[in-house]
């Protein structure tokens, strides 16, 4: 649970450090923020997988926990969509911060009336949701990264790798949304 809170906290911690380079001009921090502000996500996001990992190690879960996890991924991921695509308005990163946020949210109100209506076991996280938050956290971490290194052009392969991300985000809601289908046929008919 900590380590959720840590994830939460850092969110405006990167955020902050992403936007310094506006209000205090200074060659070398224009240089640093973006890869401090990278690593910063990216400490971030590992703390999501560190923290699942430990819950199932120690056989430690709580239901604020198993609430919260959840929570503090999708809040870390749609605050670093905005603050990119408010910096890099193309649609190269707006659609598919559109999909990641839109899919999010759908699947976030599905789990929650699914819950209320005792089902939630319908929309467990898949293997291909995990899959989905780690190519969104590598992607994200690259475009706020920024630098090439070397020839590797590291912003150029964010942006593709968050096409990927949307992909697999949109493959990831169809399966949730097939799982849960036969459910909600049955509620609509008890309407």
């Amino acid at each position: 649970m900590a380590l959720t809170w840590t994830r939460m906290a850092l969110i405006p911690v990167f955020v902050a450090v992403f936007y310094m380079p506006l209000y205090v001009h200074s060659p070398l921090l224009h240089w640093l923020a973006p890869p401090l502000s990278a690593f910063l996500f990216a400490l971030a996001g590992i703390t999501d997988w560190l923290d699942g990992w430990l819950a199932r190690r120690w056989s430690v879960t709580s239901k604020l926990g198993a609430f919260l996890d959840p929570v503090a991924d999708k809040i870390l991921v749609a605050v670093a969509l905005v603050v990119l695509v408010q910096a890099d308005g193309r649609i190269l990163l707006a659609l598919p911060a559109a999909v990641i946020i839109g899919r999010e949210i759908t699947i976030s109100a599905l789990r929650e009336w699914m819950a209320e209506s005792g089902a939630r076991s319908r929309v467990a996280v898949s293997w291909l949701g995990k899959l989905k938050t780690g190519m969104q956290i590598v992607s994200i971490t690259m475009l706020l990264f920024r630098h090439d290194l070397g020839p590797l052009p590291v912003y150029t392969l964010g942006v593709i790798l968050l096409f990927v991300a949307a992909v697999l985000t949109l493959w990831s809601m169809f399966g949730y949304l097939r799982a849960a289908r036969a459910w909600l046929r049955d509620e609509a008919g008890r309407q």
